[in-house]
């Protein structure tokens, strides 16, 4: 999740997150009697399909898996605050946001 040269950036993040999370609100509470699970499998389903759309190969490389990647955690993110699982959510994110920030340490050393 850089701030240049990315196909999402925070905004997408955010909406990612926001939209896993009122579908899993949404899976518990406007639907009783059905089965939770097939939401939050559709959420990572989906997800998927757009992390593949951030993907791009170019002749040299392929670049886009970081984020889609992230946008994949975000929506794990999203989906935890969906459910409740406040903690959860807040250590993935902090885990993920220090993940990403790596970069700048790779660039260094390399």
């Amino acid at each position: 999740m850089e701030r240049v040269d990315k196909p999402a950036g925070l905004r997408t993040h955010i909406l990612v997150s926001l939209g896993s999370a009122q579908f899993t609100i949404l899976s518990f509470y406007a639907f009783p009697g059905s089965d939770p699970a097939r939401i939050a499998a559709y959420v990572v389903a989906g997800i998927g399909f757009i992390g593949a759309g951030a993907i791009l190969q170019t002749q040299e490389r392929v670049v886009g898996v970081t984020t889609a990647t992230s946008l994949w955690v975000t929506a794990s993110i999203g989906m935890a605050v969906g459910i409740g699982f406040y903690l959860a959510a807040i250590v993935i994110t902090a885990i993920a946001y220090f993940t990403l920030r790596l970069a700048r340490l790779e660039k260094r050393i390399a």
